[in-house]
């Protein structure tokens, strides 16, 4: 029956009549409006109340009380929560738990029973109660935490990437019976067939899925084997080039920290294109949630599709993907800004959008390390056979070396790495040094027209305050003119002597030693020098032959006689000589 208003002013009147009525008279009330109105007795109450105001009920007045106490509900929480697993799936009841903790002297969970003056034990029903209204439960302490809501500021500030396995396909290429995209048949690859699976390891399909924070669009690309950091980077590598609407270096990377994704390989290249990587905290996957949805959409979207038009190889598969996420970016209306992605993304502002190096280049930043080069007298360094100019990096000094490598925004620049205060990495872009057909740089000076000195450099400004110091001079020229002079250094004030002066005074003790005694020289007698006859007489007496030829050699080597310590050797010579002689004559 369709309520009107001449119907539903019946239906008030029987209300009314019913409840002047009281107890006992209602029911002739009923019948007869049933009989005049046509309808059931249910029916009729179903209308009237819906046309009938029924008086609020009163709260109770010990409504939100409770009889167990916050030290007690904490303790129950407590157990609950430790012997829960990692799926918040809880072991223990609250009645299990409530009966180890009044074991354990731990908790009561008691009332008093105020009609019979006795403790009774709460019921489990009243301690879930009481958890809940102390905010205890496990059901409250497992909810996520507040959160708050993350903004990027423009395209390209902020990207988010992501790996996951492809669990519906594989790709294979060894038979011609199972070429190409494989569906994974859940009769040939489940737990209890853990050899099928093995089998076709190396051919699992891996997506890394990708997102513009501010924009939403969505970037794909499948890659074989497993989540690694070479995977990575080659993903990476492939987002950030120019082959789709959403392209670019982005300023700060939002991902997972595993250990694939933070590989030296990959670390270094981010360092080198000057990629922020950001962690979200472990357990707060929310940070992230907007690649997880996009694995959401892709798994709706795009791989249902491969099913009607299967591809051969994985060039295939991403070119499909490019093509499929062009259109997705191009035509689907994002929910928070109220326009297609791709539409979002073009409000990227020329200096927003750092264009990315060839693909080549950025294969070769993965491994490559910056290099040391010693800064030359004219403020250059040499890099792969080239010539560049530092004379506009803060700290660059002739005669120091500094760290350089490929600059990964324009080819003809360098970049020298510095680190900064707190331990970031800075790269400053250094030109490379023009030079005319003569072999000149192009911004030498001319002689004769051109004076100019080169900017001071750190040594330079280092070298000056140095020496106003040393000269006690407030200007430059000061500092040479009292140079010049011959001005005595410091103004004087330092006394080079003051550490003698200063130094504390040292007492030694005498060491014992030993007198040394001269010893006395006795000047012998001078030797009696006898005459020839008394030479020829003890010659005579020693055994010498003595001839008038020998007579006239000791008056020719003795011409005032021979002293008597020399008779030993003048008998020996007179011996030789005699012994020569007959040598002599012998030969004749």
């Amino acid at each position: 029956m369709a309520l009107n208003a001449v119907t539903t002013q019946r239906l008030v009147a029987v209300a009314q009549a019913a409840a002047a009525a009281g107890p006992g008279g209602k029911g002739h009330i009923y019948a007869a409006a049933c009989a005049e109105l046509g309808i059931s007795l249910a029916t009729l109450h179903r209308h009237l109340n819906k046309v009938t105001m029924k008086p609020e009920r009163k709260q109770r007045s010990d409504a939100g009380a409770v009889s167990l106490t916050r030290d007690e509900a904490k303790a129950i929480s407590a157990l609950l929560i430790t012997s829960q697993r990692k799926n918040n799936k809880r072991l223990l009841s609250i009645g299990q738990a409530v009966e180890i903790l009044r074991a354990n002297s731990e908790v009561r969970a008691e009332f008093l029973d105020e009609a019979t003056g006795e403790l009774r034990p709460l019921s489990d029903s009243a301690i879930a109660r009481a958890l809940r209204v102390h905010g205890m439960h496990p059901d409250q302490l497992n909810r996520p935490t507040p959160a708050v809501e993350l903004k990027s500021l423009h395209p390209n500030h902020v990207w988010q990437i992501d790996a996951s396995l492809c669990v519906l396909y594989y790709l294979h290429a060894e038979t011609e019976r199972e070429a190409g995209l494989q569906v994974m048949e859940r009769e040939r690859f489940y737990k209890n067939k853990p050899a099928n699976l093995k089998a076709i390891e190396r051919d699992r399909v891996w997506s890394y899925e990708g997102t513009d924070h501010n924009s939403g669009g969505l970037m794909l690309n499948y890659v074989l084997g497993a989540e690694s950091g070479t995977n990575l980077a080659e993903s990476f590598i492939e987002f950030i080039q120019q082959r789709q609407v959403i392209h670019g270096v982005p300023l700060i990377l939002m991902m997972d920290m595993g250990s694939a994704n933070t590989s030296g390989l990959f670390k270094n290249l981010a360092r080198r294109l000057q990629v922020k990587l950001i962690p979200h905290m472990p357990g707060n996957a929310r940070a992230t949630g907007q690649v997880e949805n996009a694995r959401n959409i892709i798994e709706r979207s795009f791989e249902p599709a491969l099913r009607l038009m299967p591809v051969a190889d994985l060039a295939e598969l991403n070119a499909q993907a490019r093509r499929w996420s062009d259109w997705y970016n191009a035509h689907k209306v994002h929910s928070r800004h109220g326009r297609t992605r791709a539409e979002q993304w073009m409000t990227i502002q020329p200096a927003q959008l750092r264009l990315a190096p060839a693909p080549e280049l950025c294969r070769e930043l993965l491994t490559h390390e910056p290099e040391s080069r010693k800064v030359s007298d004219t403020l250059t360094v040499q890099f792969k056979g080239r010539e560049f100019d530092v004379r506009g990096v803060p700290g660059a000094m002739v005669g120091e070396k500094v760290l350089i490598t490929f600059s990964p925004y324009a080819s003809d620049t360098a970049a020298i790495v510095n680190v900064d205060a707190e331990g970031n990495e800075l790269l400053h872009t250094i030109p490379l040094v023009a030079r005319d057909d003569a072999g000149f740089r192009e911004d030498g000076n001319v002689i004769g027209e051109d004076y100019r000195r080169p900017a001071d450099t750190q040594l330079d400004t280092n070298r000056k305050e140095v020496e106003r110091f040393a000269w006690d001079a407030q200007t430059d020229a000061e500092a040479e003119a009292k140079k010049k002079a011959r001005a005595v250094p410091f103004g004087g004030r330092i006394d080079p002597y003051k550490p003698i002066e200063q130094a504390p005074e040292r007492t030694f003790l005498p060491r014992r030693g030993t007198e040394l005694r001269p010893a006395v020289v006795t000047q012998a007698a001078p030797a009696r020098v006898l005459s020839h006859f008394e030479v020829a007489a003890e010659l005579a007496r020693r055994g010498t032959q003595l001839s008038a030829e020998r007579h006239a050699l000791i008056r020719a080597w003795h011409p005032d006689g021979v002293p008597e310590d020399q008779l030993d050797a003048l008998a020996d010579r007179l011996t030789v000589r005699a012994g020569l002689r007959v040598v002599a004559g012998g030969g004749a």
